[in-house]
Parts: structure tokens; sequence; C-alpha cells
């Protein structure tokens, strides 16, 4: 375990390497590096997993603490990592497929003149996100909780020639910091509260010091699940994950697969004991994160550009994640995190080769019939899809209904129907977009379709890596039996605590009839998504065209997206904009700016009468010490 800290260092020592020497290597020296120190970063997770291993179930917590960072008063926040089962899954899933989005992208960006910057932010973000993750206090987690932040500001923004790429960087990083607000606030009551902002310290107290319900502690949650929203893009903290598609197609998939959008989920894991304390608070995030699933599933049924669909189901599967831990199904969610990762970091990159093949064209309605030409893209993206859609074998079918399940034996029947309803549009707009993408007759740009090839096996190999455990990433937590459920098993002694002050045993004494029977509807919604989308696409295309026609309304507000991003604009950053013109005006240049000027203006005309006195007259002077020694006179006599 003293070794751990080299899951950090590797990223951090790519990023240093290529940031200072970066260009004076050839490119490929350069992706290679920056896949490498990925590459290490996962071995070190491995064996590090082994050493955990080695332990007692329920004492596979180990605190490595480095040395003191700030000592200041009641603050003692030591450097140090925590490693546990929830640290060890996170560490796998983001080190291993950001290694596999590392050797993707040595292709994707060959011709990109930012391709030694690229590789220098990618690796920065991994650093950022490892330590975001295996933090063992508040205030580190918090700095890699930033470093994501800044990561995905520069990465957003990476062609910031375009201006609609700088702008989504800047919204990116403008909305976030709304919900880094509520995180900071959140951290202050804890600290206030437990005079610590070590975990393990917070977490063992929390129990002894607040009964269920606590104001201090809901208020802190509340605060902590704004960070959320802002992070895994969760209402009404969404609307930049859509805009940051203006980014370079990996970014995308390592912003929505391994980084940054999961980073909230992370959180409420680790504080479960705190959410645990807090049933209010548990009660929002589930609410939030189901409204979230259908709300952004529902803009995803009409889009037109590949990645935005990707990026509205990105959000919708983040919603059934925080509906999870909402529901207090911690360890589902954290399976849905690691089952998503897998099969979105596969469709974005599937989406990534579509783009390749096709010159950057990215509108579906220019593709059609690419499963001849791109058969290793066809297949694994299908792969993917199967997954996200819910079908089984593949690993999205076992973790969604995981927190389908868990939500309707918590009797949370409302959010169940949101979930069920979600689960019918993922499979719809799913299977809608591989339609139109992969079959049908082609609508490629002749001149284009000449030169369609797959690419080379430093872009396939990914795909078919991530295609593979896209099938069979669900099946380390299989239904019915409790011994199958390995990853739950592995996780339990971490949320134990959780699940005893909420009365929380998931699962564990509901019989297999029920389960099997919600399994089986959960699939059947899924089949009926996949049916009405191939009836639409395939069998009858012009049937969209007629219904779009016909509901011209609801079809024109779901294409604007709600027209949030306009309401947003006109009740938020119009009337801020408005205000710090007018603060400019009045506040800088008439008071500040007067304040300044006024001095200046002062002393020159001060200056000017004084210049007067100095005529450099003799008779003048003679003059004025007369006048000055009468006056003296004067005063003595009276």
């Amino acid at each position: 375990m003293k070794y751990v800290w080299l899951i950090v260092f590797f990223p951090f020592l790519g990023f240093l390497i290529n940031g200072f020497f970066g260009r004076h290597f050839k490119r490929e020296v350069v992706a290679t590096i920056a896949a490498c120190a990925i590459g290490l970063a996962f071995v070190c997770g491995i064996y590090t997993l082994f050493d955990l291993l080695k332990l007692p179930p329920h004492s596979r917590v180990v605190e490595v603490v480095y040395f003191d960072w700030i000592k200041a008063g009641k603050l003692s926040i030591p450097a140090g990592f925590l490693i546990d089962p929830l640290t060890m899954v996170m560490v796998l899933v983001v080190s291993g497929v950001s290694f596999l989005i590392h050797i993707y992208a040595g292709e994707y960006m060959e011709e990109d003149p930012g391709y030694v910057r690229f590789f220098v932010y990618l690796n920065l973000f991994v650093s950022m996100m490892l330590t975001l993750v295996m933090a063992n206090n508040f205030l580190l987690m918090f700095v890699g909780w930033e470093g994501v932040g800044l990561c995905s500001y520069l990465l957003i923004g990476f062609w910031f020639e375009k201006d609609s790429a700088s702008n989504a960087g800047k919204k990116a990083f403008i909305v976030n910091r709304v919900g880094d607000f509520g995180f900071l606030v959140g951290m202050f009551i804890i600290f206030s509260a437990f005079h610590t902002l070590n975990f393990r310290e917070v977490f063992e107290k929390a129990p002894e010091m607040f009964t269920v319900g606590s104001t201090t502690i809901t208020l802190a949650t509340l605060c902590l699940f704004l960070g959320a929203t802002g992070k895994s893009a969760q209402i009404p903290l969404y609307v930049w994950l859509p805009d940051a598609m203006e980014g370079p197609t990996p970014v995308s998939a390592l912003i929505h697969a391994a980084t940054m959008v999961t980073a909230g989920v992370y959180m409420m894991a680790r504080c479960s004991v705190l959410y645990a304390l807090a049933p209010f608070s548990l009660g929002v995030a589930g609410t939030i994160g189901a409204l979230t699933a259908v709300f952004a599933a529902s803009m995803a049924l009409v889009q037109v550009d590949m990645k935005r669909v990707l990026a509205y189901s990105t959000i919708s599967q983040i919603g059934y994640m925080v509906l999870g831990c909402g529901v207090g199904a911690f360890a589902a969610g954290i399976f849905h995190l690691m089952t998503h990762a897998f099969f979105k970091a596969l469709l974005f990159l599937g989406a990534g080769s579509v783009s390749h093949a096709l010159a950057g064209e990215l509108d579906i309605r220019k593709m059609g019939g690419l499963y001849k030409k791109l058969p290793i893209t066809h297949i694994t993206f299908l792969s993917a899809t199967l997954a996200i859609s819910g079908i089984i074998p593949f690993a999205g079918f076992f973790s969604k209904d995981e927190i389908l399940f868990e939500t309707f034996i918590g009797h949370h029947y409302i959010l169940y129907l949101l979930g069920i309803v979600g689960a019918l549009m993922t499979a719809f707009y799913m299977f809608r977009l591989y339609f139109i993408a992969f079959h049908g007759e082609s609508r490629v740009d002749p001149e284009v379709e000449k030169h369609i090839h797959e690419p080379s096996w430093r872009m396939a190999l990914p795909l078919c890596v991530l295609g593979i455990l896209s099938l069979i990433g669900g099946w380390i937590q299989l239904p019915f039996f409790h011994n199958l459920k390995i990853l739950g098993g592995f996780l339990e002694p971490v949320f134990h605590h959780a699940h005893e002050i909420g009365g929380m045993e998931h699962g564990t004494e509901v019989g297999m009839w029920l389960e099997g029977a919600l399994m089986a509807l959960s699939l059947v919604v899924a089949l009926m998504g996949i049916c009405i989308a191939y009836n639409f696409y395939i069998k009858n295309p012009e049937l969209p065209k007629r219904l779009a026609e016909k509901f011209v309304g609801l079809y024109t507000l779901l294409f604007n997206k709600y027209y949030i991003d306009e309401l947003y604009q006109k009740i938020v950053v119009r009337p801020l904009y408005n205000l710090s013109l007018g603060l400019s005006y009045v506040v800088d240049q008439h008071i500040i700016d007067a304040a300044v000027n006024g001095t200046g203006k002062g002393m020159v005309y001060g200056s000017s009468l004084l210049r007067r006195v100095n005529t450099g007259y003799v008779q003048f002077y003679g003059l004025i010490m007369f006048i000055g020694a009468v006056v003296v006179l004067l005063v003595n006599i009276f």
C-alpha cells in the first residue's frame, strides 16, 4: 500500500514530461508517453487491489497519510489517500477506460496541430480524477474536484479558435462554479460540526453526534448534492454537458465515461453515512435523478447530431445512478457507473470512428447503410447500444435493472414508474440512432463515401475491448443469488453502516419471483422501445416525418430542448450581464474611477494654485514674509 501514490503520480508525470518536453518529441512518442502513464496507473491499481483483497472483508480500509498538509488552529488536514473497495472500483474504472481512450486518441488526433497540448491536458485530467477518488478528506477531494473542472474547461474549449467551442468551455466552467459553491458550503458545515474534514473521522462521529433527520446533516448533504448536480449534470445544472460536445470526441468519451460526470455520484456514495442520516436529502436526490432520467431522454428522442444524442443519454443514465443512491442503493449506483463507463466510452469512440470515416460528419441524416462499410464499428456500436438499452445479457441490463429493482422494493413507486418510462425512451432513441446511422439507404455524400474505411488497430482495439466489456461487464453482479453478486459483496463493507442507519438491507428478503417479474418487465419495456424504433425507421421510414408534422409543436419543443438555454439566458445570464454593465458604469466609472481620477485632478489643481506662489521675484517673497510677520504679530497682540 505504500506505493499507492504512484497511481496518481504516473499520469501527473506524463503531464509534466509532455508539458515541458513534448514539443521536441515525435507525435508517436508523445502519445506513447501519455498512454503508458495511464497504463502504469492501471497496473498499480490492480496491484493495490490484490493487496486489499488479502485483508479480511471488514478490514479493507487503509488510510495512507504522507504529511501534514494544512495545520492552523482546529484545522488539521493531512495529505493522504483512503483505499477501500469503493476507491478501488473507481480507480480501475477511471484508469482502465482512460487508458483505452488514450490509445484511441493517438490516431484520432493525429492531424491536429494541438496534438501535444491535447495529451498534456488529458493526462492532467486523469490525474485530477484519480486524486478526487483516492482522497482521504473533503479538501483534497475538492482539489481533484476543481482540477477536473479546470481540465474539462481546457478540453471542451480545446479548439478555442471556434466561438462555439470557447463558449462551451466557458459555459461548463461557469455552471460548475454554481455547484462548487454548494460543495464548499457543505464542506464548511461539516467542518463546523465535526472540526475535521477527514472522511473516516466524520463518518465515525456522525451517527454518534446526530440523529436521523438532523438539520445540520440535511443542510450539509443538500449543499453537497448541489455540487453533484453540477459535476454530474443533473437538473437544474445539466445545461453545460450537451454543449461539451464541441471538444474532440476522445474528450467526450473521457468526460462522459470515466471522469467528470461520475464525480458527483462517487461523492454521494463516499458520503453514504451522511446521506443515510438525511432521508430528506436522499428523497431530493432520488426525485432529481428520476426526473433527470426522463427529462434528458425526452430531448434525445429527436436530436440529429450523433454526439448530442449520446450527451443527453449520459445525463439520463447519470440520473439512474443518482436515483440508485437516492433510494439508498449505493452499490447499485456504483455498479451502473461502472457498466456505463464501458458502453458510453464505446458509444462515443464509435461515434468518433464514424465521424473519422465521414470526414467529420456527425449529422445522422447524412449517414445510412454504414454497417457494410464499417463492420467493426458497427458490431461494437451495436454491442454498446444493446447494453445501454438494457437487453440481457449485456452489462446495462443488470445494472439498470438493479436500480429499478431497489427503487421498487423501497416503495418508491412513482420513481420506479419514471425509471421504466426512461428505460422505454432509452431503448427507442438509441436504436433510432443505430438504425438511421447504420441501416437503410446510404445518404452519405458520394465523394465522402468513396473514402469510407475502418480505422487502424489503434482505434479498433479499444472499440473491441470495450465491446466485450459492454457484453460481460455486468456478469459480476448477477441477480437472484447473493453469492453471485460479487461487486455488491465487495462493496458491502463500505455501505454497511449506511444501511444500518437507514434500516436498508436491499433485496435480501424479497422473493425471487418478484425480482424475476421486475426483470422481465424491464426487458419487455426495452424490447418495446426497440420495436417502435424499428417500425419507425426501418419498416415505415416516412412515419416519423408525418408524426413530426402532425405534432409540430411538441417536436419543436423537444428539438429545441424545451428552450431551457433560452430561459436561462433570459432570467439568469442577461440580467447578470445587465447588472454587470450597470455596476461597471455606476460603481466602476463614477465611484472608483471618479475617486482615483478626482484625486489626480485635485492634485493638479492644487499644484496649479501653489505654482503661482513660486514666481521667482524677491520683492514678492519679501511681501509675503512681511504679511506673514504682521499676521503673527496681530495674533499675539489680540
